[in-house]
């Protein structure tokens, strides 16, 4: 048989799991690199605002919550506090959400 018919056992996920993978903390944030110089301030808001939904909406979807109505404010906020990320405004919940949704 050629070695490249074998192919290996893919390792548990999420869904595959026989009980709930936990995320592995402590959450360190990739190294920080400096913004482009010379956009607008609403530019850089509105580019912090989409990274913090990112990182939120991934740790959701680690923990279990798959669904974006199955992330209410709470939630979202619960899981900032555990990723260690400031708390999330309304704004960027519905943003969270959003992402969700988008994604499936």
């Amino acid at each position: 048989m050629p070695a490249a018919a074998v192919k290996p056992k893919p390792l548990p996920t999420q869904s595959t799991a026989q009980r709930p993978v936990l995320l592995d903390l402590p959450y360190a944030p990739v190294e920080k690199r400096p913004l482009p110089a010379g956009r607008p301030r609403e530019w850089y808001i509105t580019h912090n605002r989409r990274l913090k939904a990112m990182r939120l909406a991934i740790a959701l979807l680690d923990s279990g919550v798959y669904l974006p109505n199955q992330a209410r404010d709470e939630t979202i906020r619960d899981t900032a506090e555990l990723i260690g990320v400031h708390p999330p405004s309304d704004t960027t919940c519905h943003m969270v959400r959003a992402l969700m949704r988008y994604s499936r």
